[in-house]
């Protein structure tokens, strides 16, 4: 077991170190690097506790922050290869294609050793596994950086979709090859959403989860008249609808129908609106009160979070 030391007492940050006292009198300073100081240094951030390993330190701190009020929605299509972004209003798309170019090179690496010392191969494929995973990290990070920036800047809540255990379909004697089967249970795709959560609590953005039976048919759903796309494989990752006679990439056919479905949870969970004596009126069209989404995750966000 990793030792590690984990106090949520009797230390305090002062001039850029973090202080642990360690006997009657005497403390041990940690300086902290220049972006810890940055985020412990802004308005409404306080420290809570601390992990020390052999070498590493992590602090726990919580942020209180005010909900953003957004009168829309974005739903976030996940894939191996991108991130597509959007609503009936506006798509956009995310290329990820280099996080699989990454995974690939690492793999083509690591079974390149010809040590025939188990150990040695062992710590030599442990480093070349973690940098996949920080230059991964790193390509996710400016990803989701982007689109959180862009949801805030046009009051709009995220949707998700909740895709565990489809690594289930990518299992041995399922009919797909091995290379095919080696990049999608590769997939990082919790990491997106993981870096998805924590960036928009971290500045009040409302994130919306939908259920598996919610998103059921998210990607095979016309968006305009709600009847099932057809596949052709001519057509790659487009689909065609039968009844509106057009060509719809199913990414992007994803993307909007999460937007809606996330749309329609909040307005279903809307309470009625009541006049001043009491009675309830109906909400017809050109009212002039706006939908406001984040009443559900409310509570979740007026918390302080911590990180």
């Amino acid at each position: 077991m990793r030792q590690q030391l984990v106090s949520c007492y009797s230390f305090k940050t002062k001039n850029g170190q973090l202080e642990i006292p360690i006997a009657r009198g005497k403390r041990l300073s940690i300086p902290l690097t220049k972006h810890t100081i940055d985020i412990i240094s802004q308005p409404g951030v306080e420290v809570c506790s601390f992990t020390l390993t052999h070498n590493r330190l992590c602090l726990s701190i919580a942020h209180d922050i005010a909900t953003i009020e957004c009168p829309s929605t974005v739903g976030v299509d996940r894939n191996l290869r991108n991130l597509t972004v959007g609503n009936d209003q506006e798509t956009r798309h995310h290329d990820l294609s280099e996080t699989v170019s990454i995974a690939s090179t690492t793999m083509r690496i690591v079974a390149s050793f010809k040590r025939d010392d188990a150990r040695i191969r062992r710590v030599i494929a442990s480093k070349y596994g973690l940098r996949r995973t920080a230059r991964t990290g790193h390509l996710l990070h400016t990803t989701t950086k982007t689109i959180v920036s862009l949801a805030v800047q046009q009051r709009q809540a995220i949707v998700l979709e909740d895709i565990r255990g489809i690594r289930c379909l990518y299992r041995k004697g399922s009919g797909q090859g091995r290379r095919y089967r080696g990049r999608m249970n590769g997939w990082s795709f919790s990491q997106a959403q993981r870096q998805l959560e924590y960036k928009a609590r971290w500045i009040g953005l409302p994130i919306i989860h939908l259920s598996r039976r919610e998103t059921r048919g998210s990607s095979m759903t016309c968006p305009r008249c709600g009847e099932r796309l057809q596949s052709d494989k001519r057509l790659q990752r487009k689909l065609w609808c039968g009844k509106c006679r057009i060509v719809l990439d199913r990414d992007r056919v994803a993307a909007v129908n999460l937007a809606w479905r996330g749309r329609v949870r909040f307005a279903r969970s809307r309470p009625p609106i009541v006049e001043a004596q009491g009675g309830a009126v109906e909400a017809v069209k050109g009212n002039p009160t706006p939908t406001v989404i984040p009443g559900v995750d409310a509570p979740k966000l007026t918390q302080p979070t911590k990180s």
